[in-house]
């Protein structure tokens, strides 16, 4: 585990309201913290802090909800309609593993979680799969105000990356405006620490995110693991900043971005410190639940994932042939899904 890892924190409130060269500054600080970390934390990020709050309160609601009630909004069988719920066990995240008897051995060590898939109101090749309203009245109609939150902040972050690569206007957020994007509610539930410790069970296994961008919002428990980029396979703790949300670049961002930007990888395990997350259940010491909210963004399905304005010159040649965001997308979540 060890220190934290080295992730800027920017205050992205002088981009959303400052003037021009305050925002050529966040444009560069957060251009910087993705070619080095390939995460970072955004402070001011507009996110009504009440709202942020009251997603973890319905998160909670939800998943305290029965198993038989939950899954009068189960998640379709495979990955190709990702909307809906998903017991313990259903997902194995993995990282460019795509054989079947591969898939099938890293299967043998669960993720330990559950999840609630929705995303945008009007998509109609991706529509969403909600409970009944009299299951958890009000559900819906929060997770879509969320849902436009933070679907705003993403192409805020968009227009600050066009701004540092000089992508000429109207810049990267047209090539959003479908919303293809995914709010998930996570709950790891408490476990055995033993269970995690020996690799009996996970939480979420050493992977990268496949879209362009993810917004985190995350608990205190803790637990969030990232890679050090100077030293593969060491990962350092990641803890969670009041106010702030953390972003991370996507496989598809690094790709756009001839690598420029860097599509870390990262993990959930036990959290850097046990005590005060642990409780001893009938003499077995638990660690504590735990609860985060990922936003994922991806293109609009026809783009063309190309290398980008100011990321190939003659140090840095183009690395990768053209892919349509949708078809890199599907692949990696067929991977997940029995």
């Amino acid at each position: 585990m060890g220190e934290a890892a080295p992730i800027p924190i920017v205050d992205f409130g002088k981009f959303l309201n400052g003037n021009e060269k305050e925002q050529e500054s966040v444009a560069a600080q957060i251009d910087d913290a993705f070619q080095n970390v390939g995460f970072v934390y955004l402070k001011g990020h507009g996110v009504p802090k009440e709202k942020v709050e009251e997603c973890f309160e319905w998160s909670k609601k939800f998943f305290d909800l029965p198993l038989e009630t939950k899954m009068l909004a189960p998640h379709p069988p495979g990955g190709s309609h990702h909307r809906g719920y998903s017991a313990p066990g259903v997902e194995k995240v993995s990282q460019h593993t795509y054989d079947a008897d591969q898939i099938a051995k890293l299967r043998e060590i669960p993720d330990y979680k559950e999840s609630y898939e929705s995303g945008n109101v009007d998509d109609p090749a991706q529509p969403n799969i909600w409970l009944p309203e009299d299951e958890l009245p009000g559900f819906r109609a929060f997770m879509e105000i969320y849902f436009t939150l933070c679907a705003s902040l993403v192409h805020r972050i968009l227009d600050a990356l066009s701004l540092s690569l000089h992508v000429p206007s109207p810049g990267l957020s047209p090539t959003h405006n479908k919303s293809l994007f995914q709010l998930r509610l996570l709950h790891y539930p408490s476990l055995p620490i033993s269970q995690l410790t020996k690799n009996a069970r996970s939480r979420i296994n050493a992977h990268s995110d496949f879209g362009t961008l993810t917004l985190l919002f995350q608990d205190s428990v803790g637990g969030l693991e990232v890679e050090d980029p100077k030293n593969p396979g060491k990962f350092r703790s990641v803890e969670a900043i009041e106010d702030c949300v953390l972003v991370n670049i996507g496989d598809l961002m690094a790709r756009w971005s001839n690598d420029r930007w860097r599509s870390t990888v990262h993990r959930v395990g036990l959290p850097p410190s046990i005590k005060g997350v642990k409780e001893r259940v009938n003499g077995e010491e638990m660690v504590k639940p735990r609860y985060s909210i990922p936003f994922f963004a991806t293109a609009n399905m026809d783009t063309i994932i190309d290398a980008l304005p100011g990321c190939v010159d003659e140090k840095h040649p183009k690395k990768y042939e053209p892919v349509t965001a949708w078809g890199y997308v599907q692949m990696r979540m067929a991977a997940l899904y029995d």
